[in-house]
């Protein structure tokens, strides 16, 4: 199977421009999973979602050019609006290796739009050791950190590490070397690592370091949003049930996401936004 039956789609754009790029194969079965590998690697972007159909529901694995990954926000945002150009709009089940979601697709007034619901959310603690492993990553030091929302473990679907800064400029400054990150994260078993800048109550803006992958940073991230509303929701953030995170914007490729969830403890997150075909099959 060749990669130029990948379709390549940006999710999370705005106004047609910038989103993320993601690869989206559907095939009536899924190929090995070396195969798999093989074709994200020649695709590129930093995850390329398969999806084949498996009775009512798509089963689908993401991979990363050097690696699998259990869920992928913007692939799925891709997906969902690859699905909703071959079958019309409507919501579609999906069977994820860890996971059953499902992802939301449709036109409106010409412009592609999905929505994912996540897995379930939790998020914990961080030990002393890798927060100062990841301070020491990109140079952050205390007086960096935003007091309200500590460092923590996060996941929606796959585990990352959040840490929230003070100002927009040391989010701009962000630098570290992608060899000493892949370790970290490999170690830690983290997928990325989420920065954060507080522009208010419910709006972020964020970079998203994914070495573990083998990409310096990913300019729009849906799993590392789910994961990041649901920490806001377990420390009573004033976030009213809503925030909208802009990334890439560091990157020359604004991205914007919303999310949207309710006040129980653990529960999937909505996580919707735009997308564009950049080329299709």
């Amino acid at each position: 199977m060749s990669a130029q039956k990948v379709e390549r789609i940006a999710a999370f754009s705005e106004a047609g421009s910038g989103g993320n790029p993601a690869g989206v194969l559907i095939a009536d079965s899924l190929p090995p999973a070396e195969e798999m590998q093989r074709i994200a690697a020649e695709v590129g972007f930093s995850e390329t979602a398969f999806a084949a159909p498996e009775g009512e529901s798509w089963r689908v694995r993401y991979f990363a050019p050097e690696s699998e990954v259990p869920f992928c926000g913007h692939a799925t945002i891709a997906l969902g609006a690859a699905l909703a150009r071959r079958n019309g709009d409507g919501v579609f089940k999906l069977s994820l290796n860890e996971a059953e979601i499902t992802v939301e697709g449709g036109q409106r007034d010409g412009t592609l739009t999905a929505a994912l619901q996540s897995p379930p959310t939790r998020s914990g603690k961080a030990s002393p050791d890798l927060v100062s492993g990841v301070m020491d990553l990109f140079g952050y030091t205390v007086e960096d950190l935003h007091a309200d929302i500590p460092p923590a473990l996060i996941h929606g679907g796959a585990d990352h590490f959040v840490l929230a800064l003070n100002s927009r400029q040391a989010l701009a400054d962000m630098n570290y070397d992608l060899e000493a990150g892949r370790e970290l994260m490999n170690r830690h078993g983290l997928v990325t690592v989420l920065l954060v800048y507080p522009e208010g109550p419910q709006l972020f803006h964020t970079r998203n370091p994914f070495a573990s992958g083998g990409v310096y940073e990913d300019p729009a991230t849906g799993a590392a949003t789910a994961a990041f509303a649901g920490y806001l929701r377990d420390i009573d953030w004033a976030h009213a049930g809503r925030i909208d995170i802009v990334q890439g914007e560091d990157m020359g490729m604004l991205s914007r996401l919303h999310a949207e969830f309710s006040s129980e403890p653990g529960s999937s997150i909505r996580v919707s936004g735009q997308a564009r075909v950049m080329t299709a099959e």
